[in-house]
């Protein structure tokens, strides 16, 4: 049996290594706080298309219940310390999501996370493309940065405007792409043309900082009140990777509900479990959250970048297969 030996090459593990020692050098300078939040969670994530893993704890409880949920990023515990006046703060760690196995996907994965209080999300992409170029520089890479908003991506590449495009030239656009159209939504089509047409081709000595997207894909961040309405929020890539996906956060308790109700009803519409809401996020914003903007980073798909891999296996010590 030969399962029992690591997928990574010990210099990707060392690479691992000394990305931590610089998201950490990274962060003390600028006086952010690390912190460490619960992996394990009373509330799950209601995004309908993130699967959250559950679990049943057997202790005492004290009549709370015993279903738990393995966090999917600690977003929402970051916010609660945000809300209580923590202050700019970070987390690097585990976090977990179901049904994500495969080539550039793995069911545990790191992420770091951070939120800076009084910035938007121009301000933190500018610090979030500063730390990847740091990351690059590890084994002797930069890359150009180059920012553009969604509607000037689409139309430059694709000649649409993706704010006001109809389903049918979404869906044309795609080409020779084969894809079952049962079901799919406009913002579907979309991410389609991202993943099929509009990735592959980026530039791989180029990270492409995209802003301002869609509102109907805010997730939880802000929305302008542009002609039409836009998300504050960026992604941003390195070559076809996606790296890392931003907010100028949404802090209004009332809205935040009622994208969570949104999110249970599409769930329930597409058949899927029902995700019990965050109470105490909501909680935690009717409190007060400061304006803040925060960010998410794929720790292995930075890796798999700077190592020059398509498989995650190659930056894990053990992968999916061998856990």
């Amino acid at each position: 049996m030969t399962d029992w030996q690591p997928t990574a090459r010990f210099d990707a593990l060392h690479l691992r290594a000394r990305f931590n020692r610089l998201v950490r050098e990274f962060f003390h300078v600028r006086d952010v706080l690390e912190v460490e939040t619960p992996a394990m969670s009373l509330a799950g994530n209601t995004e309908p298309n993130i699967a959250s893993f559950s679990l049943a704890f057997s202790g005492r409880t004290d009549g709370a219940p015993r279903t738990r949920w393995l966090r999917t990023s600690p977003e929402f515990a970051l916010k609660r310390l945000l809300a209580a006046g923590v202050g700019d703060c970070y987390e690097l760690g585990r976090v977990f999501r179901d049904g994500e196995a495969g080539g550039r996907h793995n069911p545990e994965f790191t992420m770091l996370e951070w939120y800076r209080v009084g910035w938007d999300h121009l301000r933190l992409l500018d610090e979030t493309v500063e730390l990847v170029r740091a990351a690059l520089a590890l084994v002797g890479r930069d890359a150009a940065p180059v920012v553009t908003t969604f509607r000037d991506l689409y139309w430059q590449q694709l000649q649409l405007d993706p704010l006001t495009a109809g389903i049918d030239i979404l869906r044309n656009a795609l080409g020779d792409v084969e894809i079952d159209p049962d079901g799919l939504t406009r913002d579907d089509w979309l991410d389609l043309l991202m993943t099929h047409r509009l990735q592959p081709a980026f530039a791989h000595d180029r990270l492409l900082a995209v802003h301002d997207w869609p509102a109907s894909q805010a997730a939880l961040a802000r929305i302008r009140d542009d002609d039409p309405p836009v998300a504050e929020r960026f992604e941003l890539y390195l070559g076809p990777l996606e790296l890392a996906n931003g907010y100028h956060e949404l802090c209004d308790a009332a809205e935040q509900r009622a994208r969570f109700e949104r999110d249970a009803v599409v769930r329930a519409q597409r058949g899927l479990p029902a995700i019990p809401m965050d109470a105490a996020l909501l909680a935690a914003l009717e409190h007060g959250m400061p304006p803040c903007a925060g960010v998410a980073v794929g720790v292995d798909r930075l890796l798999m970048a700077l190592t020059g891999t398509e498989k995650i296996a190659d930056v894990l010590a053990f992968d999916f297969a061998r856990a």
